[in-house]
């Protein structure tokens, strides 16, 4: 039998505490050959606080772990009786992860620990009314016309002297009205 990612419930707020005991459990056990891993998905995000930029490391998918293992009653064992966790995802049997899904979440992984540049946490969408706070345009009103996460930008659309301008901003440079 191969093995393969399944995705665990465990107390939101305590997954990497739940991780440690998993670990730990495996361990004690002699698991290590069938239980090889334990993640907690997370991703870095580049938010603004009391006027500061942040960098913090968030949660893909609070309240859950991913357990790479050999599935057999013993490694279910190990996985059910660690304190915290709840059971794993399936109907009746615990389902394996599908490899595309294992891919995606490896690959925010590997982009978090190799200390990628952040993705940026954009809380405006199309639509919004805001305020400029900084710039030539500081305190003009607009419209948010266009995001870009990527760069960072926001696209707002002005009015300047009775006709609707398009400025580009930074994201922390606007804020909701």
């Amino acid at each position: 039998m191969s093995k393969e990612w399944y995705v665990v419930r465990g107390q939101s707020g305590k997954e990497e505490q739940i991780k440690r005991t998993l670990e730990k459990n495996i361990k004690a056990k002699g698991a290590e050959e069938l239980i090889t891993r334990v993640i907690v998905p997370t991703e870095q995000v580049s938010e603004i606080r009391s006027g500061k930029k942040k960098i913090i490391t968030r949660k893909l998918y609070p309240g859950y772990l991913m357990v790479e293992m050999e599935l057999n009653d013993d490694t279910w064992m190990v996985v059910k009786n660690t304190p915290g966790i709840g059971d794993f995802l399936g109907l009746k049997k615990p389902t394996p992860m599908a490899k595309h899904e294992v891919e995606k979440v490896m690959m925010m992984e590997s982009a978090t620990s190799a200390e990628k540049k952040p993705i940026i946490k954009i809380k405006f969408k199309k639509g919004d009314n805001v305020r400029i706070k900084e710039g030539p345009f500081e305190n003009f009103d607009g419209v948010v016309d266009e995001i870009t996460p990527a760069k960072g930008i926001v696209k707002v659309i002005v009015t300047i002297f009775g006709r609707a301008t398009p400025v580009d901003l930074e994201y922390w440079q606007i804020e909701s009205i």
